[in-house]
């Protein structure tokens, strides 16, 4: 080809370039919005064998516009080659699909019903990856507006808990006929998503493998966060990250440089995927010889389904009361000796309680223990010690957990001997505070407890995980600060010192925002509850409390009486996890405006305090 040719087709596409890339945003936004549409009523709805008909015959078109899409912006770019490498793995995914539909197109026929069942899997799983990629660019874009990252945090939140709500809603997501009312959908969707655990019914009964599946999702991304799985498609499909995106990524993560927090994320979602795939196949081998499964596809599903729980610190769990669960069960569908019996699998609460802990940790913690890269240069200099923030978060977690532990078993000593060895009695109280502090799983009955216990258990549940974390609370390193400043104030120190490090004035001063906020909502929050269920005979104050903190640190365990909250209570426990969630300090700088600081300054005032 020669220059002039050449020069003529660049101008003719330069000509037409605003007009195609018009079209392929359009024609991506209706494509995208017809593919949630048929995966919805495909996997939520009882359709007609006409209707399966008739989308499944529009999905290949579907497929065909995001393939056109895709080779109309690589013709009419201007840098083919920047594109088509920044650009390699939706490239490459396209390819595959498209190679995949050439071959089920010819020899589509000859294969058995099951093998075209996956391959129907396959291609709404496929569609499904494609909207997302879509989402990603969206996002991107929505990240130019001038909206506050922390805003943007809470509402990516608001979207995610609606999604899942409308989900959790559809035929298909229940057994049985009827649908699952909206409050309690919506109950059960921030309880996934904020990674609580709270449920207002059996997860295992009351859900098909469907809703289970949504669950599982809402507390994967509800875990991490929507906005840092949006930011790593960014970065990953090489559509690029905003400096809102950066920000935001900071704050989720507790990272205290900028501009390694895309990196750093990278780094902590594969960690993450690493560490739930290791405990599905740990949790895999530790089902024991008493529970059998009807199938190995439900045993994997069951062992993937409480790991990403586990290590989400979301609390759910497929089996009726937990991991106190030990019953002879009435449905025999899905176990073959009809027993169930977790209570007694004490290897299995110790792979739980372990990757409970690692999610507890903070990502920032997991990424600089954990890391090959850590690891290396631990190992060439073994002198160098770990991050002041890694320190704080590591220290304080096994402080906790052996306050925890030690509390379960001298006053709970009892319950724990009625079926249980010294050893068992061991782990079974290391088990409950691992899991008291943020994870929502249970091995013995809060309802049975003493007083004492479930106060020292409030106690847990309101301080919570390490920051950057699944977990919620107001976070240990705040009740860490907390702590060591009231002891400097009341010893006379001007500053707070930390392995020969000055703890700066506005950390203190966010700790004990964050402590102001949410002892004064706690406190709202149960004087409405007081008002509201305490009526009810079936309800006293210490169980109440014990829900609210609970549903405030995202902990997930109850004294029994979540199903039996009024509407009005369920409002308040929604909205007591969403903010335990998101942050009381993350919401309230969402909800305030600037103020513009001022030169000049007031005399001082004496105030009588104490």
């Amino acid at each position: 080809m020669n220059t002039d040719t050449k020069d003529f087709i660049n101008q003719w596409l330069l000509k037409y370039q605003t007009s195609v890339f018009r079209y392929e945003r359009i024609s991506a936004i209706v494509a995208s919005t017809l593919s949630i549409v048929f995966v919805i009523f495909e996997y939520g709805f009882y359709l007609e064998q006409s209707d399966e008909r008739f989308i499944r015959n529009i999905v290949p078109v579907l497929f065909i516009i995001f393939i056109s899409n895709y080779a109309l912006r690589t013709i009419f770019t201007n840098y083919r080659l920047e594109f088509i490498k920044s650009t390699w793995f939706e490239g490459a995914f396209l390819s595959f699909i498209t190679l995949l539909g050439l071959f089920h197109f010819f020899v589509g026929f000859e294969i058995d019903r099951a093998t075209n069942q996956v391959y129907q899997h396959v291609v709404y799983a496929a569609l499904t990856f494609l909207v997302m990629i879509e989402i990603t660019k969206v996002s991107v874009l929505i990240s130019e507006y001038k909206i506050k990252p922390s805003t943007t945090f809470i509402f990516s939140f608001i979207i995610l808990i609606l999604f899942g709500a409308f989900c959790l809603m559809l035929p298909k997501a229940t057994i049985g006929e009827s649908s699952m009312n909206f409050l309690d959908a919506l109950f059960t969707s921030v309880s996934a998503s904020c990674v609580t655990g709270l449920a207002v019914v059996d997860t295992g009964q009351y859900f098909t493998a469907q809703g289970q599946l949504v669950i599982l999702l809402l507390a994967q991304l509800g875990g991490i966060g929507i906005v840092s799985f949006a930011t790593f498609f960014a970065t990953f499909m090489s559509q690029g990250v905003s400096l809102k995106h950066k920000t935001i990524i900071q704050d989720v993560l507790s990272s205290e440089d900028l501009s390694s927090a895309t990196g750093l994320l990278r780094k902590v979602i594969l960690l993450t995927l690493g560490i739930e795939t290791l405990g599905a196949i740990a949790i895999f081998f530790s089902w024991g010889d008493s529970l059998q499964f009807n199938s190995f596809t439900q045993k994997v599903l069951y062992s993937i389904f409480h790991s990403v729980s586990a290590f989400c610190n979301a609390g759910f769990s497929l089996f009726p009361d937990s991991l106190n669960t030990s019953i002879d069960a009435i449905d025999t569908t899905r176990f073959d000796n009809g027993i169930i019996d977790i209570r007694h699998m004490y290897g299995l609460h110790m792979v739980i309680g372990i990757i409970i802990i690692f999610g507890s940790f903070g990502f920032t913690t997991i990424e600089e223990i954990f890391s090959p890269s850590k690891i290396r240069e631990r190992w060439r200099s073994p002198w160098k010690k770990y991050s002041i923030g890694t320190s704080i978060s590591l220290y304080s977690t096994i402080i906790l957990i052996l306050v925890g532990m030690l509390t379960v078993f001298f006053l709970e000593i009892d319950q724990l001997r009625q079926d249980r060895s010294f050893v068992e009695s061991i782990i079974a109280s290391f088990f409950q505070s691992v899991t008291t502090r943020t994870a929502g799983f249970n091995s013995m009955d809060f309802g049975s407890m003493k007083p004492p216990t479930i106060l020292v258990m409030i106690f847990l549940m309101f301080i919570g995980a390490a920051p950057g974390s699944t977990g919620g609370g107001i976070k240990s390193s705040t009740f860490y600060l907390l702590l060591l400043s009231s002891i400097g104030i009341i010893r006379g120190q001007e500053r707070i010192v930390v392995r020969k490090r000055t703890i700066s004035d506005e950390n203190i001063k966010r700790s004990y925002s964050i402590f102001m906020f949410a002892l004064i909502y706690n406190l709202l929050a149960l004087f409405i509850l007081s008002i509201t269920e305490l009526d009810n005979p079936k309800i006293e104050l210490l169980p109440l409390i014990f829900e609210q903190i609970s549903a405030f640190g995202t902990a997930g365990l109850s004294m029994g009486i979540t199903s039996e909250l009024s509407s009005i209570g369920k409002v308040v426990i929604i909205m007591s996890m969403y903010i335990g969630r998101v942050g009381t300090l993350t919401l309230a700088l969402a909800l305030s405006s600037t103020v513009n600081t001022n030169s000049y300054q007031y005399p001082e005032a004496h105030v009588m305090v104490g």
